[in-house]
């Protein structure tokens, strides 16, 4: 009986093995079903709603005798606008690529500027226009720049008459009975030969007179038979003898910088800085980690607004000539990831604040760098700051921001 048992219950686990094994093979079964339908669901979704397309702008052309910034045509792109040298914009500098594939704005163009539109010749005289300048064709009986004199009672600008020193008598010599006369080099013949006077010719007032090329980068002074340049306070003459160099008073130690600011040098000067961090403001405080930076202490996990203020922030400082040629790039912007951690996949630049914004735009140069263009020409002496933030992007979450705060030290001078 116990034998007889034993049999029945090997017969009973075989049966239940087959009964799962039948199980098994159904329920696989039931489960390639599952996969083919949901696979034939998706396709049926992707057909019946195909992604939107990416919206683009049409392609903008700069204006004749301008230049444009910006390749890029995607909504919310900027693309913007200059105007070569002696042409002012008419239109919007700055369009922005719209949701329904329009530009913001009006098309720009570039218009000549008339510089006899503020008719500049007096009595009577008839204006030429020039290369960024005007020459007056006066009446006979007016002369000067812009025909303000009456030629019979001005004396010529370009002579010195009032001075003895810039006066001398001619060589005089005996030619085939008639006496020749002539003057030194830097003179002229005033009067006639048999009492004349050689004056000296000025060459400072005839070279600006003519509206010729300048004697001097700065300043021409008019010596008997000669002249000579002269540079402003904090530059020396060059070897030529008509170009002025700037003194770098920080390098030379012609400072008065004190231990705690630093000495930047400047067109014809210096400036003595000392780079400060913002105040604490709720849980966002920084530390200063060198002379030009400041660094974010961390942050508490859940403090949205401390992680979305700048992680850190930069000073810099830049000399410029005065109304230098636009566009020039000022200052560029990077990124660089730390050793082992991967780096952002996306940047953004900006902006962020500052005066004469209209004076600057902000242009990507590559995947990881931006640039910040002048584009409208700057007259100094003037002290102009500009901030410029880029954002950090991975997988198109926010990871970090750095601000660059730049100071413009623009001389008075265009050397």
């Amino acid at each position: 009986q116990s034998c007889l048992s034993r049999q029945q219950l090997l017969a009973a686990i075989r049966q239940m093995q087959q009964l799962l094994k039948g199980q098994e093979t159904r329920f696989a079964e039931g489960l390639r079903a599952m996969r083919s339908r949901l696979s034939s669901l998706h396709s049926t979704l992707a057909k019946a709603a195909p992604e939107a397309p990416t919206v683009s702008c049409p392609a903008l052309q700069a204006p004749v005798d301008g230049r444009k910034f910006g390749t890029k045509y995607l909504v919310e792109h900027e693309v913007h606008f200059t105007c070569n040298p002696g042409f002012h914009l008419l239109g919007s500098s700055t369009r922005m690529c719209q949701a329904n594939g329009t530009w913001t704005g009006q098309e720009p163009r570039c218009e000549e500027i008339s510089e006899c539109s503020s008719s500049p010749c007096q009595n009577g005289g008839t204006c030429l226009e020039g290369l960024n300048q005007f020459k007056c064709l006066c009446p006979q009986q007016w002369t000067g720049t812009t025909c303000q004199h009456q030629a019979q009672t001005a004396p010529p600008t370009w002579s010195v008459t009032d001075d003895p020193e810039f006066s001398r008598q001619p060589r005089c010599a005996q030619v085939a009975q008639t006496q020749q006369c002539s003057c030194d080099p830097g003179f002229h013949m005033s009067g006639m030969a048999s009492n004349g006077l050689c004056q000296d010719l000025n060459e400072c007032e005839v070279f600006q007179w003519d509206g010729g090329p300048r004697l001097c980068a700065h300043s021409c002074v008019n010596i008997p038979g000669s002249f000579r340049c002269s540079c402003p306070s904090g530059y020396v003459l060059l070897g030529d003898g008509k170009s002025c160099e700037d003194i770098d008073e920080c390098s030379l130690s012609q400072d008065n910088c004190t231990g705690g600011s630093s000495c930047i040098n400047t067109g014809g000067g210096f400036q003595c800085v000392t780079p400060q961090c913002p105040p604490a403001a709720g849980n966002v405080s920084y530390v200063k980690t060198s002379p030009f930076q400041c660094e974010r202490n961390p942050c508490p996990m859940e403090s949205r607004s401390c992680h979305h203020a700048p992680k850190t922030i930069s000073f810099h400082y830049l000399p410029l000539p005065s109304k230098l040629l636009t566009p020039t790039p000022l200052f560029r912007m990077a990124t660089a990831a730390a050793p082992g951690r991967p780096g952002p996949d996306s940047l953004r630049f900006g902006i962020a604040g500052g005066k004469s914004r209209g004076h600057f735009v902000v242009q990507r140069s590559d995947r990881h760098t931006g640039e910040l263009i002048l584009v409208q020409s700057l007259r100094g002496p003037q002290t102009i700051q500009v901030d410029v933030d880029m954002s950090e992007y991975l997988d198109r979450v926010f990871q970090a921001k750095h601000l660059s705060k730049i100071t413009l030290f623009v001389s008075a001078y265009e050397f």
